[in-house]
């Protein structure tokens, strides 16, 4: 189990061994998930900030959300009472990009039971679930990580990127170079295919079924076959893609963590164009 729609979690909000963690955050405005929470969220959740919690800033050649150390992410996991043993649900606002950097993450950890709110928060009021304005105490807990070795690249595997597919998941004008609203350098990595996370998800937030994602991957050149890497801005709306891999029942690609940001800062080549 992947995703989890807002039916499933509202039957199972309850049961003793679930945590929620909600994550929203805007690239525009990053202050506001965290006032959104404040504002009303799902009873029970807790609240992660993409930049101090779920990357670390102090990594400054890394890009603009470096993944965070293992064991510093378990202990404030740990802290906030989500332990390895617990069922995780996250959600954001809705696309599920925000959502799906801390299932990948948790994945990342050895964590084996991590899921998505499919569609977010909308999709929890649109069934009838209740917003909550208390912040929960659940009791510290122990969360002793497993972190994998097999899920990330570095920037010289994408600089020689062989027989593999690389698969950018900003939107087409930031990959054609026409706006760039963050990184120094419009334009996207040499080799690099466009495939839209926004591509992958409805008007309501909620994941194509397997079958259209899995054509939508096949469109872009990667069938189970392939050896694919996903990227971004800055290794967030890359974990979707992943998300949306294993939903259509693809082999599981891997993340390039420092993505555009890292890649455009470093000075490496620049394409420009579809």
């Amino acid at each position: 189990m992947t995703l989890a729609s807002a039916d499933w979690l509202i039957e199972h909000i309850e049961d003793p061994g679930l945590r929620v963690l909600d994550v929203r955050w805007y690239l525009a405005d990053h202050a506001r998930g965290a006032l959104e929470y404040e504002a009303g969220h799902i009873p029970g959740a807790v609240f992660l900030d993409l930049e101090s919690d779920l990357s670390d800033p102090s990594k400054l050649d890394a890009g603009r959300h470096p993944l965070p150390d293992p064991h510093v992410l378990a202990s404030r996991l740990g802290a906030v009472g989500i332990g390895d043993s617990h069922r995780v649900v996250a959600y954001d606002h809705g696309p599920s990009d925000v959502a799906a950097r801390a299932w990948w993450l948790l994945r990342h950890l050895g964590h084996p039971d991590a899921l998505v709110l499919d569609g977010g928060i909308a999709a929890w009021t649109a069934a009838g679930g209740a917003l909550s304005t208390v912040v929960p105490t659940h009791p510290p807990v122990a969360f002793v990580p497993a972190p994998r070795v097999d899920d990330t690249v570095g920037m010289e595997r994408v600089a020689d990127l062989g027989d593999a597919i690389l698969v950018d998941a900003r939107a087409p004008a930031r990959f054609r170079g026409e706006v760039e609203p963050v990184d120094p350098v419009p334009g996207h990595i040499p080799g690099a295919v466009s495939l839209p996370y926004e591509s992958l998800v409805g008007a309501d937030s909620r994941l194509l079924p397997p079958s259209v994602l899995a054509a939508r991957f096949a469109e872009a050149g990667v069938r189970e076959e392939t050896e694919a890497i996903t990227m971004c801005g800055s290794g967030v709306t890359a974990c979707h893609l992943i998300l949306a891999a294993v939903i259509a029942g693809l082999p599981e690609p891997r993340l390039y963590p420092g993505s555009y940001s890292q890649w455009s800062t470093a000075g490496m080549p620049i394409a420009i164009g579809a």
